[in-house]
């Protein structure tokens, strides 16, 4: 019988020796990388091997005794370094990382700056030269809004906005010296029809008039007014107590001429301002009183539909009279007419002028030769009856001149108590 020698005597074969340098060499250049990376491939390694031995029973090409015995010690030995490895895996992670780490934010930020201004210096010239090409046709857009000021056309001729061009813009002069006697008697009888204006508006704007008998048919006595301020319709009686329910307004006031232009006015032309039917109207007392001296800057009436025609007739009084307005004066009037009514016709007598009286030439008085004493005394000239005074209206009713007019010889304002221009009537 011949004798077997036990397998762990025999001498390591070439695959053996292959397959050790090739895992020696994993495991060396593991190690060198990381201790944790190096234990871990040498004890999985173990683990696999020493399972192979407990499985089958058969010596490794590490040279493990066979046997089960043999292969547990393996794989308890493996185990053992797997667990040492993982042991030791986060304090290598934690060395790894902190000197990994620290450099990472210094080169992290100077990365990130480092592209941040190329970027934005990347663009920036690009703007910068396209829109060189872009504003050099800019210019062009200057005839595009060419047309929109060729689009506001000019005021119509005929109109109340071609009318307001030609008045004249200054500031308001004091109101130092102002008297309403400046502008003449009131009511004046301007067109010597034996009526004064009052009358003569009364009767021009009321509905339904009614005379006053004996009056040369002039007084109104009663009417109805549709009011323009307003838009409300007013019975007018007249009568102490009732005629104010129905004023005459001075469409441009007096003291508002006064202030602009009027102080240079002629006497005459002063008082044909303040008695020319294009700047009278009757109106509601109330709206009349509120209106005071304002000017469309300061005072509109209430009534929107009669806007137009208010400040076209504003605008034809004073370009008739050579009065001036104010900026704001003038910004309102041209913002009404242009938003409601850019046709707004100039209003009829809007555009006459009223000149100032030549001043009367001098009168050459020729010499003469001296009387003889013997020649008789002159005729004693009689009173002109401008001259007659009346001390009340008792004394005008005893002289027969009542009702007593304005402009009649003898007339003072305070025999009219009702403002109608006729006194001493009851």
């Amino acid at each position: 019988m011949t004798d077997v020698k036990p397998a762990q005597g025999r001498k390591p074969g070439t695959v053996t020796i292959v397959t050790g340098s090739i895992l020696g060499l994993l495991v060396i250049v593991a190690m060198f990388f990381s201790v944790t990376a190096g234990l871990g491939l040498l004890a999985f390694s173990g683990l696999l091997t020493g399972l192979y031995v407990l499985i089958t029973g058969r010596r490794s090409w590490a040279r493990i005794p066979a046997g089960r015995r043999g292969g547990a010690i393996a794989v308890a030995a493996s185990i053992v370094t797997l667990i040492v490895a993982g042991t030791l895996a986060p304090a290598a992670e934690l060395e790894e990382t902190s000197p990994i780490s620290e450099p990472g934010p210094v080169s992290s930020p100077s990365a990130s700056a480092a592209p941040t201004p190329a970027r934005t210096s990347e663009p920036t010239p690009t703007p910068e030269t396209e829109p060189t090409p872009e504003t050099e046709p800019a210019p062009e857009a200057v005839p595009e809004s060419e047309p929109e000021t060729e689009a506001a056309a000019p005021a119509a001729a005929g109109t109340a906005l071609a009318q307001l061009d030609t008045i004249p813009i200054k500031g308001r002069a004091p109101k130092t010296g102002y008297d309403r006697d400046l502008f003449g008697p009131a009511w004046k009888d301007v067109d010597r029809n034996g009526c004064d204006q009052r009358n003569d508006i009364l009767r021009r704007d009321l509905e339904s008039v009614s005379l006053k008998p004996g009056t040369n048919n002039c007084v109104v006595a009663s009417g109805t007014l549709l009011d323009p301020f307003t838009g409300s319709v007013i019975s007018f009686v007249r009568g102490e107590g009732t005629s104010n329910a129905v004023q005459i307004d001075h469409v441009v006031a007096l003291s508002d001429a006064w202030q602009k232009g009027a102080q240079q006015m002629a006497q005459n032309q002063r008082e044909a301002f303040a008695n020319d039917p294009l700047n009278l109207l009757a109106v509601d007392g109330p709206s009349n009183s509120a209106k005071g001296d304002g000017d469309a800057a300061t005072w509109l009436p209430p009534n929107k539909g009669f806007r137009c025609e208010y400040v076209a007739l504003q605008t034809a009084v004073k370009a008739k009279y050579g009065l001036w307005m104010t900026q704001a004066e003038s910004d309102a009037i041209r913002g009404i007419l242009t938003s409601s009514c850019p046709d707004q016709p100039v209003p009829a007598d809007g555009g006459v002028i009223v000149a100032p009286e030549p001043a009367p030439a001098p009168v050459q008085v020729p010499a003469e030769a001296p009387a003889p004493d013997s020649a008789p005394a002159p005729d004693p000239v009689p009173a002109a009856p401008e001259d007659v005074h009346y001390e009340n209206c008792d004394a005008v009713k005893a002289a027969g001149a009542a009702p007593i007019q304005a402009g009649d010889p003898g007339w003072q304002p305070k025999f009219d108590r009702d403002g109608d221009g006729v006194g001493c009537e009851y």
